[in-house]
């Protein structure tokens, strides 16, 4: 195979000669072509220019190649083009018009480029684009309108950038995203109205951001959200409803690393002059109102002794609770009764009353005593 690609490498040298750039319906110096030029392949051999390939042309791999930028008009020979792969090419800017022509394309990878900012009409043309990977950038905020042109957009990648916020209009045209993955940006809200275009995603990656509160405004948008991740944001607030406008769909739900707490907390620092108030942690009993298929949820690695009384356990096939300084007395009893029932028996550590301490919740004989509630019947209904 090796010998196989050396000979095209060399018969791609005589015809085309020292140009970089290549022409249309001949295969790019450097790069290796198949199938007719189907798929052109310019993996790290060190181009300065974005090649000219041909309109018959489907796949173009030019990762790892010091590109810089993406001229306007660059790929207006190239509009026949389905993928395209620009992964690591130290692209520093998105400029207006930059994909013009690519109609047809579907797969567009911009990952893990020192792009700051994406011009307006940058994505004009890309009516087609279903994939788009913009994960591994610098990128601090997103116009109005930037994805409109792509009504069939389903998946995003944003992961690893450095968003500030997300504001109304961010997501206009594309109301067909599905996947979007913001995690580990410097997200510090969601403004009410950025996600209204989005109400039909159905995973949502936002761990790993600076939020302190749940954005419920933003987020009761939503509809048939099946995954969110939270974790590693340091909320102080989860209110009652926060999952209810897809509490129906949601199955998987990361609250890990978050500093959870349930109740007021002293402050971190306290002066002996300045009195300073106490620090409300609020996860509202409510939280989970509405949530009925949950199967996976992580809330280790945090500060809670209880949980919220709104949490339904009937579902759940994966707990994660390590970490935690759980107060193990009948305010745990529900939990207690699921473990008891289930083939999964999480790890979850006693840190008080003193007498449990260092005992799993799920050994602790201490819920032996502890009564069942039994739910409320409406009047008239029979027992």
């Amino acid at each position: 195979m090796r010998c196989v690609s050396w000979l095209l490498l060399g018969t791609s040298l005589l015809v085309l000669g020292p140009a970089v750039t290549g022409a249309p319906g001949q295969c790019p110096n450097l790069c290796h072509c198949h199938g007719d030029l189907l798929h052109v392949i310019c993996f790290d051999v060190g181009l300065k220019k974005i090649p000219r390939v041909s309109d018959a042309t489907r796949l173009l791999n030019l990762q790892r190649n010091s590109l810089g930028d993406i001229p306007t008009g660059a790929f207006s020979e190239s509009k026949g083009l389905i993928s395209l792969h620009m992964q690591n090419c130290q692209l520093k800017e998105i400029g207006s018009q930059a994909f013009k022509g690519l109609t047809k394309l579907i797969y567009l990878y911009l990952s893990n480029n020192e792009i700051t900012s994406i011009k307006p009409g940058a994505f004009e043309d890309l009516t087609e684009l279903t994939y788009l990977y913009l994960d591994g950038n610098q990128i601090t905020e997103l116009s109005k309108g930037i994805f409109a042109p792509m009504i069939n957009l389903f998946i995003l990648q944003l992961n690893n950038n450095r968003l500030r916020e997300l504001r109304p209009g961010t997501f206009t045209g594309a109301k067909d995203l599905r996947w979007l993955h913001m995690a580990n940006n410097t997200l510090t809200t969601l403004q009410p109205g950025s996600m209204d275009e989005v109400e039909n995603l159905a995973i949502l990656h936002l761990d790993g951001n600076r939020m302190a509160t749940y954005p419920i405004a933003a987020m009761s948008k939503l509809r048939v959200v099946e995954e969110l991740t939270l974790g590693r944001n340091l909320m102080r607030t989860i209110p009652d409803l926060a999952f209810q406008s897809f509490g129906r769909y949601m199955e998987r739900l990361h609250l890990d690393n978050m500093g959870l707490e349930r109740g007021k907390s002293a402050p971190l620092c306290p002066d002996p002059v300045l009195i300073l108030p106490f620090i409300w942690f609020q996860f509202s009993d409510g939280a989970f109102t509405g949530v009925t298929a949950i199967k996976s949820l992580h809330l280790d690695n945090n500060r809670l002794k209880t949980l919220p009384k709104s949490l339904e356990y009937g579902t759940l096939t994966n707990l994660t609770l390590t970490n935690n300084p759980w107060t193990c007395t009948c305010s745990l009893a529900p939990l207690r009764r699921w473990m008891d029932s289930s083939r999964i028996r999480p790890e979850a550590l006693c840190a008080s009353p003193a007498l449990q301490r260092g005992r799993q919740v799920r050994d602790s004989p201490v819920f032996s005593g502890c009564k069942v509630k039994q739910k409320r019947t409406k009047k008239g209904t029979r027992q």
